[in-house]
């Protein structure tokens, strides 16, 4: 449960990939509302900062109206005290701040706070309180000048930012600091009220957005997407599907030279066929009719190569090369006609239980002779799944697995140039395994595949030993995908070619895990 649980995220994740990766509309418009998300939020960012610059920008010049207006009142009131009577002054005083806190003004509401400079008294117009005022703003006050700032204040809704001015005030009964509080409270409804429009106008501009590049993707992906729904069913061989062409724009001229496109590889192809069915009958038709020509020649050559004692020497030894060259004909004969039934997929598997380990000793005992002559030596190493008396058994054509190890062991002899061919089979419970190693002339990179090519030799200039025909790498090949395994091959230039043959040890088995590594230079993993 653990591990499912684990997994899971992995597979959404996965998921997910791989719609955004297949899907145009999907990225277009996902992009799209990214953009314009930032777009719009840059926007808002830029309009709010504005709005709210104006909105104090204003609010201070009306305030500083009223502090000025404010201040011409106060002085006009003080003059007209009597220095001599204090408790008159005090009154005064007390007069002029209430009377300054009920003056309207376009600011809006106001509190004020007058303290003497000398004095202990405050005179407040509102709850507004003289700790609230901040130590800077008193300093400059007190040193006779007019200053301004923005600060949290206690307020009757509790703490508010307010815009606090402090002024001082000088007449003939004394001198007194001003400090008017401007409440910010009705901007900051403003302000919240503006950033909600922008919010909302935003969204929907977005989804607006969004919709359109939906609806116009739309147009632009659907005729794309059918074009590649019918490219995969005329690569799966539908050869007839065609777009449909509606109207006379840039999607339109696409579906018709689409369709253009389509019609002419058709051609093609249908060309081609035809060529490879031609090809494929004239070889066979060819191999078939100069069998009876070439029996008749055989008959004729065996007679000559049977006589060959009483000829004299140059007569004695061309009966021996018609010989020669005949055998070679029938067997370049044999691999056409074998080739021309794998074209046609005519062939057929005869599988029967074979003891894979005697098939292949018999078959490396054949070319023991061939190996002395070319100076090499073939040697044989057997094991893996093994029954007691040391054989493999599995469910194989024993012709064709015979044909596969003729021509491996043919090409090792032709390439092994003196060193010794390993021949190795190591069997696994699900897959036989057969390695053909040689320590010759090796193979160039890139010429690994190229050698099950038909007629491609990895050296031109080198000359067969075994007369090979040249399409026996080609026909193994074949013969072991019939069986439902794989032939590979490895190489380097002066260290040999290796040549690996994987086959089902059940008939129309799945190979299993392959119990014998294709190079040399790999660690062998046995099968127990």
């Amino acid at each position: 449960m653990v591990r499912t649980s684990r997994l899971r995220p992995l597979n959404w994740l996965g998921a997910a990939t791989r719609i955004w990766r297949r899907s145009l509309r999907l990225r277009v418009v996902a992009l799209t509302l990214l953009l314009s998300s930032f777009v719009v939020a840059l926007l808002g960012v830029f309009l709010i900062g504005r709005v709210g610059q104006g909105l104090l920008s204003d609010k201070r010049q009306a305030a500083l109206g009223d502090v000025s207006s404010g201040l011409v009142y106060a002085r006009g009131q003080l003059e007209s005290a009597v220095r001599s009577d204090p408790n008159a002054v005090d009154a005064l005083v007390e007069t002029i701040t209430t009377e300054l806190g009920r003056r309207g003004s376009p600011s809006g509401l106001f509190d004020v706070a007058v303290l003497p400079t000398n004095g202990s008294n405050v005179y407040y117009s509102g709850t507004i309180l003289v700790a609230d005022v901040p130590h800077a703003l008193r300093l400059q006050v007190r040193g006779g000048a007019e200053a301004e700032t923005y600060a949290d204040v206690h307020l009757d809704e509790g703490l508010e930012r307010a815009l606090i001015i402090g002024a001082p005030l000088s007449a003939d009964v004394g001198s007194y600091e001003v400090y008017y509080v401007f409440p910010l409270h009705n901007e900051e409804q403003t302000l919240g009220l503006v950033r909600r429009v922008l919010l909302l106008g935003g969204a929907a501009l977005v989804g607006l957005l969004a919709a359109v590049v939906w609806l116009v993707s739309r147009q632009v992906v659907t005729p794309v997407r059918m074009a590649a729904r019918i490219a995969e069913r005329f690569a799966a061989g539908n050869l007839a599907e065609r777009m449909v062409v509606r109207g006379d724009d840039e999607i339109a001229r696409l579906a018709a030279s689409f369709n253009d496109m389509a019609g002419v590889l058709q051609r093609q192809i249908d060309q081609l066929e035809d060529l490879s069915r031609a090809q494929r009958r004239f070889t066979a038709d060819v191999s078939h009719e100069l069998r009876t020509p070439l029996a008749t020649i055989r008959m004729a050559a065996d007679v000559l190569y049977e006589s060959r004692g009483d000829f004299p020497p140059a007569m004695s030894r061309s009966a021996e090369l018609l010989t020669g060259q005949l055998e070679r004909f029938e067997r370049l004969l044999a691999d056409l006609l074998e080739i021309s039934r794998y074209d046609a997929r005519a062939a057929v598997l005869e599988p029967d239980t074979v003891d894979v380990a005697g098939l292949m000793r018999t078959t490396a005992a054949e070319f023991t002779d061939a190996a002395s002559r070319a100076g090499t030596r073939i040697d044989v190493d057997i094991s893996g799944d093994l029954t007691p008396a040391g054989s493999v058994l599995a469910d194989v054509d024993p012709r064709r697995v015979a044909r596969i190890l003729r021509n491996l062991l043919a090409n090792a002899i032709d390439y092994a140039e003196g060193a010794p061919i390993e021949v190795t089979l190591v069997a696994s419970k699900e897959t036989v395994a057969i390695r053909v190693l040689d320590h010759g002339a090796g193979l160039r990179s890139g010429d690994a595949e190229r050698v099950f090519d038909r007629f491609w030799r990895a050296d031109p200039s080198r000359s067969r030993t075994t007369g090979g025909t040249g399409l026996g790498l080609s026909i193994a090949r074949e013969d072991a995908r019939l069986h439902g395994g794989e032939l590979v091959a490895w190489g380097r230039p002066g260290e040999g070619a290796s040549f690996r043959l994987l086959l089902p040890r059940r008939a129309g088995g799945i190979l299993g895990a392959a119990p014998l590594p294709l190079r040399p230079d790999t660690s062998l993993v046995r099968a127990t």
